[in-house]
């Protein structure tokens, strides 16, 4: 039973980077942007904050830079896919391939560098309860936050006007326009917004969730994050089910190992990737529902003048 219990912690720990990283682009895609460009943010964000750690030895601090450096990186995709109306879809990629290059290339110097120890943090009481404590109790505080963020994005989303405003931005930018909304101010604050959540999920991941620096090690998860929104049916609940479920399924190899199941690890390590696939295929079996929850202008650039 113990070897669940910790199944389940390192599942709400992977999974808090895929959640933090999948709101962001979710934030993206309400008003109609596309960013294939989470996977560069992450690892830009990933240095930024594992560099002010190593300096600072202060964890906030890392993941303020990490923040910064995913913010920064939105707005200029923002800036070259919303003002100059450059394609969304190589713009992004064109992130990607920026964030990896700048990321090795400024990380040379740390690979070998060494962050503080963490303290151990437990729930007073909860903590302490047999089998649950540990699995849900003794996490770092931006796994609960992560949790806190998603719960604020849906009351943001569904409950106020703002939010109101933010999907119909994403729904018909040419009505929202015509009723006076500042339609490419909305979706560059959105993109800069979203940014942010990737960097964060980046520095996460060096500072907390494997403390060390390594060259592309997001490995991936950037583009779990963007299929997660699809998976997700845009909402944020469902992001944060789908966001632990793919969290699981990665921890799930070193649970097999640890029992004994003797199965081949290169067919373990496959296991997020094939889970990310089969559920994407078994979404697009049915193109009636995407239609129905995706934002209508998605990937579609906006021209105030028309």
């Amino acid at each position: 039973m113990e070897s669940y219990s910790l199944l389940v912690a390192a599942t709400l720990n992977a999974g808090t980077v895929l959640a933090l990283a999948s709101l962001g682009l979710l934030i993206n895609e309400k008003v109609g942007i596309v960013n294939l460009g989470a996977e560069g943010m992450m690892l830009c964000a990933a240095i930024a904050g594992f560099a002010t750690v190593v300096h600072t030895g202060n964890d906030w601090l890392g993941f303020a830079a990490g923040i910064a450096a995913g913010a920064f990186l939105a707005a200029l995709f923002g800036l070259l896919v919303i003002l100059l109306n450059t394609n969304q879809y190589a713009t992004g990629l064109a992130l990607t391939l920026f964030g990896a290059g700048f990321s090795a290339f400024v990380g040379t110097t740390y690979v070998q560098a060494k962050i503080p120890e963490r303290p151990v943090f437990s729930i007073p009481l909860l903590g302490d309860i047999p089998l649950i404590g540990p699995a849900l109790f003794r996490h770092h505080p931006m796994v609960y936050l992560t949790v806190l963020i998603a719960l604020a994005l849906i009351w943001f989303m569904y409950r106020t006007r703002s939010g109101l405003v933010m999907r119909s931005v994403g729904e018909n930018p040419e009505s929202a326009h015509a009723l006076g909304y500042p339609v490419r101010r909305i979706r560059l604050l959105a993109v800069v917004v979203g940014g942010a959540l990737c960097g964060l999920a980046g520095a996460y991941l060096s500072v907390i969730y494997t403390p060390l620096w390594v060259e592309g090690m997001v490995a991936g998860k950037g583009w779990i994050a963007l299929a997660l929104t699809t998976f997700a049916t845009w909402r944020p609940a469902r992001v944060l089910l789908g966001a632990y479920l793919f969290g699981g399924v990665t921890m799930l190899q070193f649970h097999l190992q640890a029992v004994g199941v003797e199965v081949a690890s290169q067919f373990l390590s496959m296991l997020p990737y094939v889970a990310t696939i089969i559920v994407l295929a078994l979404i697009s079996r049915n193109p009636q529902w995407i239609r129905i929850n995706m934002p209508a202008s998605i990937g579609k650039p906006f021209y105030p003048g028309s």
